[in-house]
């Protein structure tokens, strides 16, 4: 059994997918050809903003609007330790200070609540310039955007929306990657909409960001790219990538709707043995990821097992929060300094999940656990 099963995707998509690929190879057009624009359009389309620049990955994505911000030395800029590394490496690499800040126990993401608690505490420090605010969408769940922007409006701190996994999911009708003044998402290939390579994609209604987005994506480009007017990176998404996310797209809504029915089996076949996840009112999953939550770390580890002797692959997502990784030692932090995020990584693991789980594979999974 497949954690994330990409073979059975590709056996509904082949015919057409070989036969854009094909297309491309004819081209010759394999850097930024007309495929990339036609997608970027579609995508902007799909989450509702006016401008989509795609990029060479999540990363990227995360990083360009922070460059185009101007974002540095002396900013704090706040997010959540639950999370990949990825997060907080952006803001590092800009020169500016991550901000952690613990997780809602239920739905694990950024606590609103402990957001503001924190953004006053750095003011009152008057070491760092609060400057942002990175909400991850974690698994497949958006965060609670009606009480960060409320906090980040009345603090004047720029949103960055880290929908890498979070692409699909909405509240109250809103697309992810439609919130803060800027959102980020990835394509990786597990993602909910992959692509076969590294791929990401920055989306905003503001031209003035659009503009800059293009530039920093090919190396701070002016007029043309030869004419270099500021900092950039080498950050295009392929041809082909764009041609393989056109073609998943088309059965994107599709695949939603059947990770969602995989989600309800699993929550209703898992009472009662472990804690699935929470989705509160109002908000739609894209299901990046299944994550339970056993007893305690030994009850992980005997069912992770049991599993792994009946073939059934899992994931631990993550085993150790940002806080406490070797390379943001020199930010001060300690255990115990978040707990929920601490204790939730002693106790959550992932299921298998992707559109095309049987229910004998999901019968089978969670009679086993």
């Amino acid at each position: 059994m497949q954690f994330i099963d990409l073979q059975r995707q590709y056996e509904r998509i082949k015919n057409v997918l070989d036969s854009r690929i094909l297309k491309v190879l004819s081209s010759c057009k394999f850097i930024l050809g007309p495929e990339v624009e036609e997608l970027e359009k579609r995508l902007a389309d799909f989450v509702g903003r006016k401008y989509c620049v795609s990029c060479s990955s999540g990363t990227d994505a995360l990083l360009m609007p922070l460059m185009a911000w101007g974002v540095g030395k002396g900013d704090a800029v706040f997010t959540t330790p639950f999370t990949f590394v990825a997060t907080s490496e952006v803001i590092r690499l800009v020169g500016a200070t991550p901000v952690f800040v613990d997780i809602d126990p239920k739905t694990f993401n950024i606590s609103s609540e402990h957001l503001e608690a924190k953004i006053i505490e750095t003011i009152e420090k008057g070491e760092l310039t609060p400057k942002a605010v990175i909400p991850v969408d974690l698994f497949g769940l958006p965060a609670d955007y009606d009480k960060i922007l409320e906090i980040a409006k009345r603090y004047n701190l720029l949103v960055l929306e880290d929908a890498a996994q979070g692409f699909g999911g909405s509240l109250n009708g809103k697309r992810a990657c439609s919130f803060g003044e800027v959102s980020a998402t990835s394509f990786f290939p597990a993602k909910p909409l992959g692509c076969y390579g590294d791929g990401g994609a920055v989306f905003t209604d503001d031209k003035e960001m659009y503009e800059l987005l293009l530039s920093i994506r090919v190396h701070g480009q002016g007029k043309d790219k030869y004419e270099n007017v500021r900092l950039g990176i080498n950050g295009r998404l392929d041809t082909i990538q764009a041609v393989v996310l056109l073609t998943k797209l088309e059965i994107f809504e599709n695949e939603l709707a059947k990770r969602n029915l995989v989600a309800k089996k699993y929550t209703e076949l898992l009472s009662g043995k472990v804690e699935p996840p929470f989705v509160p009112e109002g908000y739609f999953s894209s299901w990046a990821q299944f994550s339970v939550l056993a007893k305690d770390e030994n009850h992980r580890n005997e069912i992770i097992q049991r599993l792994k002797e009946n073939g059934i692959p899992t994931a631990i997502y993550y085993p150790l929060p940002l806080h406490l990784q070797k390379v943001n030692s020199d930010l001060g932090y300690k255990f115990g300094d978040f707990p929920v995020s601490e204790s939730i990584s002693k106790r959550i693991f992932s299921l298998p999940m992707h559109p095309y789980l049987t229910d004998e594979e999901i019968e089978l999974i969670c009679k086993l656990i």
